[in-house]
């Protein structure tokens, strides 16, 4: 493009484009580069939520009644109380900006068991269903090629 710059400015704008089979607008776009566009400022909308409203959610959401409910749950049945605290949409948000998009159920750990092992000592000593993690001497001891 810095060439047909310099050509165009010794031959014109038009011959120059045409000897560089370079697009006439392309060349204009240089000389004229785009002013930065100013930044935008984020703006609320009139209708957002306040602190206040968004606490109150937070509470119900957390409260023991609906601590193990999703806002899919939450949200019809305070619908049938008579009570609209925000949108369903509205609800995760709250919980996205708490970080508490999770699962809310209270699952139980289970602490892991080894798995149990049975040792033969001689043929038809032992008799399992599932052969899959079997141990035996002939498959650790040899190595396949």
């Amino acid at each position: 493009m810095q060439s047909a710059q310099t050509l165009a400015t010794e031959v014109g704008a038009h011959a120059a484009c045409e000897a560089l089979a370079v697009p006439r607008s392309s060349l204009y776009a240089v000389r004229r580069p785009k002013p930065p566009a100013p930044p935008r400022l984020a703006v609320s909308p009139p209708n957002a939520l306040s602190a206040a409203e968004k606490a109150a959610v937070l509470t119900h959401l957390n409260s023991e009644r609906f601590a193990d409910q999703t806002p899919y749950e939450v949200y019809p049945q305070l619908l049938d109380e008579g009570r609209y605290l925000c949108s369903l949409r509205g609800m995760y948000r709250i919980l996205a900006e708490n970080q508490a998009v999770c699962d809310r159920r209270n699952q139980l750990r289970h602490p892991a068991r080894p798995a149990p092992q049975v040792i033969a000592q001689r043929p038809n000593q032992v008799w399992v269903w599932d052969i899959t993690l079997l141990l035996s001497s002939a498959t650790s001891a040899s190595t396949c090629t």
